[in-house]
């Protein structure tokens, strides 16, 4: 299993973060069952006033193929595309292998 982390600071000029945050949450989530290989999608979006982010993704593929194909998958792309990119100012990740 490989997990598939990230961090997203939304840009300074999206006027209701919550709903964006809540709009990249629902398409994200919905991609489980879509997409062959992913097996779960967590996006959080409530976190400690300490954060500096505003988005955390937590997701699990079965494997680095998995992962690499999300990445390309069109489904995964128009959202990554219409949602996630033009409201995000940064973006961290972080993928690894689970046992």
């Amino acid at each position: 299993m490989v997990k598939h982390m990230i961090i997203w600071k939304l840009k300074d000029e999206v006027s209701d973060k919550a709903a964006c945050a809540k709009e990249i949450k629902e398409a994200l989530e919905g991609l489980v069952g879509k997409i062959d290989g992913l097996t779960e999608m967590h996006i959080l979006t409530e976190s400690f006033p300490a954060s500096t982010g505003d988005i955390m993704m937590d997701s699990t593929f079965e494997s680095a193929e998995a992962l690499s194909n999300y990445q390309k998958h069109p489904l995964h792309v128009e959202i990554a595309n219409g949602k996630v990119r033009p409201n995000v100012d940064t973006r961290l990740s972080f993928d690894y292998e689970t046992k």
